[in-house]
């Protein structure tokens, strides 16, 4: 994986393009996020899905009660230990979404120019003339030539299964109703629609009374690994969940993924980053906020912040196509690769694999796409820039991160091993993007709080399956994190085992190590025997 890195700066031989890819036991070092539902919630579907790359299933409670979602999930875990390939799950909100209450499930079919009601009565049926929504502010909220964009499950853009209207006059907002003009003809087929204004701040909470009561029943039962916030615009969103977590148990350690959704939530991208543990750029609402120029300058703008703070980026929306045909587009196939180089962790798969007739070829395609872009991804040039922007003096823990990275990539050694109780090193390390895969050995913790002793770790090694080069593995408690002898090679025996056994390192291979020796932590280079 990590061997003849091209420079995009350098020219690329024709011939070398033609050259089938190797395969490796590690899909990509990007991570790909999936989105399980009605056609991926087989036991057998899931085990491909994991198989093929997935290291974080998503569960998205925009659609679906919580018994399908939990029957999903013990058959992700049937297929956890029979691949035995460690997953983490994912469980998102739904926020401050509006949507079109369509209780009969049928087909609606809307005209250019013609005229639609969207009305709070969700007693009233869906027609092409009348849509119910779930929310009752939006007459208080939109004016004369608003833009409110309507499609299955979000806005695709397509001009025949999404819709775009524009808010009639004064005299057209009747009561809580709004009265707009259809601006192209399309049909909207399926049980979920989505509704979304054009930069307008709609005053729904971003932790709704639904996704509290989700949380603390299916999360807490669950222990959910990320909770991917919807709809966060402020700080203060991120702030609140974490302390709704909190008073939950174990969730306590469940990390927040920030969904940018809107112009709110890009004004105040920089607070949220503060806040949260990672950012997911959803591309499909905030497409439809930006300018379609814009959005590829806040795809790079944000995925540059989130990489110099060290928290996990994930980029969605990138091969919708894929939901209804076998490859993705040439556009599709380029978007992928350029979030890639952009420096992103992970792609999001939404209704690609919830809905898609092409659930593991999607998996499959996005990490082949993946692992190319990354053999040409210029680690050089991101390495010094990262090294500029941490300054000096760095931190302990930035410069051995840094150092053995840097010695790593100088010694061309086939991979990183780290060793952590919290994951905390082992992300900073993969902060600096080597080439090489990061095995992150998480030494489990004997904890207590007064009434049982449990063990920590597990939590910590799930986290890391979002994280760009980082593969967790779960080691034996009784093997200590710490080692008061540098010599003593017991503690690495668990990682060198695991790594021979993938194919991930080979005879006459050198491997860094990064350890903690009593006080000090220690960078070091092994060369391996026979």
């Amino acid at each position: 994986m990590h061997s003849n890195h091209l420079l995009l700066e350098e020219p690329i031989r024709m011939a070398t393009i033609l050259e089938p890819s190797k395969p490796n036991f590690f899909p990509a070092m990007t991570k790909i996020v999936g989105t399980l539902g009605p056609r991926s919630r087989s036991v057998e579907v899931i085990s491909d899905c994991l198989k093929t790359g997935m290291s974080v299933a998503r569960f998205d409670f925009s659609w679906g009660d919580a018994d399908s979602h939990q029957e999903t999930l013990e058959n992700l875990k049937t297929a956890i230990k029979s691949t035995t390939k460690l997953c983490a799950v994912m469980l998102d909100t739904v926020g401050a979404e509006m949507q079109v209450v369509n209780k009969r499930e049928t087909s609606i079919t809307l005209k250019a120019e013609d005229k639609v009601t969207l009305t709070p009565d969700q007693g009233q049926e869906a027609t092409s003339a009348v849509l119910p929504i779930n929310f009752a502010g939006l007459a208080k909220a939109v004016k004369k030539g608003d833009t409110i964009f309507v499609g299955q499950y979000l806005f695709t853009g397509s001009e025949t299964t999404s819709v775009w209207l524009e808010v009639g006059g004064v005299d057209e907002v009747k009561g809580n109703d709004v009265v707009c003009v259809t601006k192209n003809s399309a049909t909207l087929a399926g049980s979920l629609f989505t509704l979304h204004a054009s930069q307008i701040r709609i005053d729904l909470p971003t932790l709704s009374e639904k996704d509290k009561e989700v949380i603390s029943t299916w999360g807490v039962k669950n222990k959910i690994d990320f909770l991917s916030l919807s709809y966060t615009r402020h700080a203060e969103d991120v702030r609140e969940a974490r302390d709704f977590l909190s008073k939950h148990g174990d969730l306590s350690q469940t990390q927040i993924f920030a969904k940018i959704e809107n112009v709110e939530g890009l004004t105040h991208f920089d607070e949220i980053l503060q806040e949260a543990d990672g950012i997911i750029l959803s591309r499909g609402n905030l497409g439809i906020d930006l300018p379609p120029e814009k959005v590829f300058l806040f795809q790079k703008s944000a995925v540059y912040k989130c990489n110099m703070a060290g928290k996990p980026a994930v980029v969605t929306r990138v091969v919708d196509s894929m939901t209804d045909n076998l490859r993705p587009t040439r556009a599709e196939a380029t978007d992928v690769a350029n979030a890639v180089l952009d420096g992103c962790d992970a792609i999001l798969l939404g209704a690609e694999t919830l809905r898609g007739l092409y659930p593991v070829e999607t998996i499959s395609t996005v990490g082949k796409i993946c692992a190319e872009a990354e053999k040409v991804f210029n680690q050089d040039q991101y390495f010094k820039r990262t090294v500029k922007f941490v300054g000096e003096p760095m931190t302990h823990l930035e410069s051995i991160a840094s150092s053995a990275v840097r010695a790593a990539l100088k010694v061309k050694a086939s991979v990183i091993i780290c060793f952590t109780s919290s994951g905390r090193a082992a992300r900073l390390i993969a902060k600096y993007r080597p080439t090489m895969p990061v095995l992150s050995v998480v030494i489990p913790r004997l904890k207590t709080n007064q009434l049982k002793w449990s063990f920590s770790g597990a939590f910590e090694a799930r986290q890391s399956l979002v994280v760009r080069g980082l593969f967790p593995l779960l080691a034996d408690p009784r093997h200590p994190a710490e080692s008061t002898n540098a010599t003593n090679e017991s503690v690495l025996k668990v990682a060198l085992d695991h790594g021979k056994a993938s194919g991930v390192i080979k005879s006459h291979d050198r491997v860094v190590v990064c350890q903690k020796v009593g006080d000090a932590s220690v960078v070091k280079i092994i060369e391996l025997e026979e």
